[in-house]
């Protein structure tokens, strides 16, 4: 066995004793490297090494977000990024483009095929030829349909021992939960009545990871998307990995092993992959996911959405500016993964001890004012509370708490400019690059709150909004399009970059980025009211020798004393090195 091989044998041991003691350690870690097409110790990644830089954005989208009569909608997805991005984003995330029976892709009926209805492997790997890929790697469960689920009830192989079984006698009272139906579902198999595990939705049922052959067959997932050219991976709602009756089976230690199990494997085989946690749960849970560099290369900044949009309806920057202060830098070879709005709803519970029970309150009112939804969870003794508010972004955008006003576009164009400019890696939703509105009439077809900002476009109507110069989609566009032309040419802005919160008072929110090589600084200074807010350039301490320009206007600043007035919701980034 090769000296390589041999250390990244001895390196997964040490995960599977601690996960497995039962098993054999040694025959168990030649099956996963096996599984993962490993022969010789791979290609070993150098220890925190920064797979991105700033020319690193994504965009989110659903592979059905564009539809045609005659063209399968990943062609219409690759021909939209081909004709109106290329250049401007790095990659793209592909939400759930597998067979599926519920939840829009997150109850996975067949991990290894692509939705006939979208496309095929081909179409996926067209679009991977010019942008990196991000895919889901739906891990805590999968669709009551599946072959696997069919085994399960059954009682064959694969998928016997598949899912997760629990007693309504357990302690389940200390579970957390996103969902309000309840845990145990009760299913008919050839050995009598079962109840199985489902975290989220009775189609949605649970993996028990403490059997190894599920382990293996993730590995055997994750290894088939890389050979179509995948390298951006996504684990969706890992945190409820593995469960524990009688705790709270949330953040367990088995559920972080399994990730760092997972990036040795991936970073082995290809150094250059990216794994992504998906876990919202409150801001110091979710830090937890980073590991000491060695479980996901980046997490999801759950609690940026939810605050930057309480900062924009209410003009005040307290409590963002307090949050930005207390974010600890991530290391290198880890990075925050930033943006603003998702195909799910704005996530509350990142915020809970942030924002008072007042201040949520008055943030859901407000959406609700402005066409959103509640979705709730469910806690002990029956009581529900506010998991995440439902509307589309540019809807969510559209006032104050005041009500709504004519500023929504430049209100909505200031969050993608904090969200840019900030520590990590951009993604920007689709239906926020083309300012897409609420889908009430989705909403009440499917009944689902999370429809309201899944919409989608007839390509060939949006197309002809994109090239009105007076439909706000085609304003919004052009104006978030060279934002990101602006972004990834600053060293200031590498995800990595040092960054310092200002203190300019609570309406205008700001902070300094300096480039890792420090030949670039850039100060990033929103005016997040809807009034004018006064700016003395001598509160930034520039240095004067320094010549500075504002990069979204060209303006430059020769007197480093003067006063500047920002107009409602403008942003400055101002910089010595253009």
């Amino acid at each position: 066995m090769k000296k390589a091989l041999q250390q990244l044998h001895k390196k997964l041991q040490l995960h599977l004793e601690f996960l497995y003691p039962d098993v054999d350690q040694q025959a168990l870690g030649e099956r996963l490297l096996e599984a993962m097409g490993i022969e010789d110790g791979g290609k070993p990644p150098r220890p925190h090494a920064n797979n991105w830089d700033q020319s690193d954005v994504f965009m989110i989208t659903y592979g059905d977000t564009f539809t045609t009569p005659n063209r399968p909608p990943l062609q219409n997805l690759q021909h939209f990024l081909s004709q109106y991005l290329k250049g401007t984003i790095s990659g793209t995330h592909i939400l759930p483009f597998f067979p599926f029976s519920s939840d829009d892709g997150f109850a996975v009926i067949n991990y290894y095929q692509v939705n006939e209805s979208l496309g095929d492997w081909e179409d996926i790997r067209a679009i991977a030829a010019e942008f990196d890929v991000m895919a889901d790697v739906v891990i805590n469960h999968c669709s009551s349909r599946s072959g696997w689920f069919e085994n399960f009830k059954q009682r064959k192989d694969p998928g016997r021992d598949f899912f997760l079984e629990a007693s309504p006698e357990d302690d389940l009272s200390l579970v957390v939960r996103p969902r309000t139906q309840p845990l145990l579902r009760e299913v008919e198999t050839l050995d009598g009545k079962r109840h199985v595990w489902c975290t989220f939705s009775h189609d949605q049922v649970d993996f028990d990871f403490s059997n190894p052959e599920v382990l293996l067959e993730f590995v055997s997932i994750i290894r088939f998307y890389m050979a179509n050219d995948i390298s951006v991976f996504r684990l969706d709602a890992v945190a409820f990995l593995w469960k524990k009756p009688g705790t709270s089976c949330i953040h367990l230690p088995e559920t972080h092993e399994v990730i760092r199990l997972l990036r040795l494997l991936i970073s082995h085989r290809n150094p250059k992959a990216v794994l992504i946690t998906e876990t919202n749960v409150p801001n110091r849970e979710n830090l937890t996911y980073f590991g000491n560099a060695n479980e996901a290369h980046a997490v999801y900044n759950f609690a940026l959405p939810p605050l930057l949009i309480h900062t924009l309806v209410t003009g005040n920057c307290r409590y963002l500016k307090n949050w930005l202060m207390s974010l600890q830098p991530a290391q290198n070879g880890t990075a925050f993964f930033n943006f603003v709005a998702s195909h799910d709803g704005i996530g509350l519970r990142p915020v809970e001890g942030i924002l008072s029970d007042q201040e949520l309150d008055e943030l859901i009112s407000t959406m609700g004012n402005f066409g959103g939804r509640i979705s709730w969870r469910g806690l002990e003794g029956g009581m529900v509370k506010a998991y995440e508010i439902n509307i589309s972004l540019y809807d969510a955008l559209s006032g104050t708490v005041k009500g709504q006003d004519a500023l929504q576009q430049q209100r909505f164009v200031c969050a993608h400019a904090i969200m840019l400019a900030i520590e990590g890696i951009p993604a920007i939703y689709v239906h926020s690059l083309v300012a897409t509105q609420n889908d009430h009439e989705k909403m009440a077809l499917t009944n689902q709150n999370r429809s309201i900002n899944r919409h989608r476009w007839d390509y060939a109507e949006l197309q002809a909004r994109l090239a009105d110069p007076e439909d706000h989609h085609a304003q919004v566009f052009g104006k978030l399009k060279e934002l990101i032309r602006i972004r990834r040419k600053q060293r200031a802005f590498h995800p990595n970059a040092t960054q310092y919160t200002l203190h300019l008072g609570d309406q205008l929110f700001a902070f300094w980025r300096q480039s890792p090589d420090r030949r670039q600084s850039i100060f990033a200074i929103n005016n997040i009211s809807d009034q004018p807010q006064q700016l003395a350039m001598s509160e930034l301490n520039l240095i004067e020798l320094d010549t500075w320009t504002d990069l979204i206007s060209g303006q430059r600043f020769e007197d480093t004393h003067q006063s500047i007035e920002l107009a409602p919701y403008q942003t400055l980034w101002l910089t010595n090195v253009h």
